[in-house]
């Protein structure tokens, strides 16, 4: 296969994870012969053993197969609301008092602690 983005991706992966060919098989329930095609281009793995490596590496499908750089969703919204202005930013404040308004934004952060919790307990 002339591009194999996949099997470069499942191996780059592994590797980072320290894995031998042997152990992410064990992982996926495949010979380790069938990891092997995939990572060569010879092979290329369903969608189930595709949705499997992508829960175990933590990455989304698309970046498994080439379509963004971004491993997970979840980076690239960090990276997206990066530049964005904070939320708070954008409200309007008029008629409030500072005290108030860093109250707001206290809150607002408090909400957004709860939020990354909350996305760690799902994994």
């Amino acid at each position: 296969m002339l591009n194999n983005i996949l099997g470069t991706r499942i191996k780059q992966l592994r590797k980072e994870k320290q894995l031998s060919q042997l152990d992410l098989a064990r992982h996926l329930n495949i010979s380790n012969t069938t990891l092997s095609q995939y990572e060569s281009g010879k092979r290329i793995p369903g969608d189930e053993i595709k949705i499997k490596i992508a829960k175990f590496f933590n990455v989304s499908i698309d970046y498994l197969l080439g379509c963004t750089d971004v491993r997970s969703y979840h980076t690239g919204m960090e990276q997206i609301h990066k530049n964005e202005p904070r939320t708070y930013d954008r409200l309007d404040k008029s008629g409030l008092s500072e005290e108030d308004i860093k109250k707001v934004e206290e809150y607002i952060d408090l909400l957004k602690q709860k939020y990354k919790s909350d996305m760690s307990l799902d994994k």
